[in-house]
């Protein structure tokens, strides 16, 4: 069966699923203030119509899963759908991102299910500023579920930080010090426009200035070279003394669009090939009809067809703006 490969010549290996549009949290970058039209629950894929649409995209090349949400583990049969991602045959990688408010409770229980591969939000250090990005006052249970994961011993802890002028800019230099012990990937990821292009204007920084940050404040920043180039967007540094390293995802500065590898599962079962491209392709209505493999294959090659080339994001294309994140799963 033949890659999927789309018109640029770039193979899709990479499948982001999200198993929900609800949340625990109401993070500023990521749904509007005056809240959410939640999917009704009918609309939403079950998992095994999941695994099957997974099945298809391991067949042709896809091996990496990454299990997203809104938040993932809010939605019951989250630590067993994981399990069965990581059955399939093709898959070698399962990675999920949460919010870790309930990664405390499911560590232990994902990590049996075969889970190695965790990316966790968390964007103050500050449980006053943490409460006002996300709208919770949860710091703490965040905190505990990444001590949690590394006590158990997931090998790959990753922390991302959407950083934001006048926000959370002034702890760059305090994320960094946390890889000082921690043998963790802290990663600076830059402001998508969401829901309100003014105030992205406003707060959004380049990660040029928050290397500039570190280099000036913490150390010198020397690139690590992953072997897997394909796995993921993130630039990766050391710092000399630090166990950790510290990553950058250059979303709008500097975009990987020519090397993007990736599609997006919705909850609802739409596959989107760009995650601004607000295009995308009926899963969900062609599996209960009663399409056949042959079919569903042929809605993957036309997904690979409407993939552009690139995102043309810039800081006078409004129209390029999402909601929310919450409903597409990041």
């Amino acid at each position: 069966m033949t890659e999927l490969v789309d018109s640029f010549r770039r193979t899709v290996k990479y499948m982001r699923v999200s198993l929900t549009d609800r949340c625990n949290l109401r993070c500023n970058y990521c749904m509007p203030a005056w809240g959410m039209h939640w999917m009704e629950k009918d609309t939403l894929l079950s998992y095994d119509e999941m695994i099957r649409v997974i099945e298809l995209a391991a067949k042709r090349g896809v091996y990496k899963i990454r299990v997203t949400g809104g938040e993932p583990l809010v939605r019951k049969g989250a630590v067993d759908f994981i399990r069965r991602v990581g059955q399939v045959e093709g898959i070698t990688e399962v990675a999920m991102t949460t919010n870790a408010i309930l990664l405390k409770q499911y560590a232990q229980e994902l990590y049996d299910a075969g889970l190695r591969h965790l990316n966790i939000s968390l964007d103050s250090l500050n449980a006053d500023k943490f409460a006002a990005i996300t709208r919770g006052n949860q710091l703490e249970r965040v905190w505990e579920g990444i001590n949690e994961a590394i006590r158990i011993g997931f090998p790959s802890v990753k922390i991302n930080c959407v950083a934001q002028k006048g926000t959370n800019d002034d702890e760059i230099a305090d994320f960094v010090n946390l890889t000082r012990d921690m043998r963790i990937d802290m990663r600076f990821i830059e402001f998508m426009p969401v829901s309100d292009w003014e105030n992205w204007r406003k707060r959004y920084i380049g990660i040029e200035e928050i290397q500039q940050r570190i280099t000036e404040g913490v150390g010198e920043l020397i690139p690590v070279y992953d072997g897997d180039v394909a796995a993921g967007p993130a630039e990766n540094f050391r710092i000399p003394g630090y166990v950790g390293r510290v990553g950058f995802i250059h979303a709008i500065s500097n975009h990987f669009c020519d090397t993007c590898n990736r599609v997006r599962l919705t909850a609802d079962g739409k596959i989107r090939p760009c995650l601004f491209g607000k295009i995308e392709v009926d899963f969900r209505e062609a599996i209960r009809e009663g399409a056949t493999d042959a079919e569903l294959n042929d809605l993957f090659d036309e997904v690979l067809q409407i993939k552009p080339d690139a995102h043309n994001i810039t800081m006078e294309s409004p129209e390029k703006m999402l909601t929310s994140m919450t409903s597409i799963g990041g």
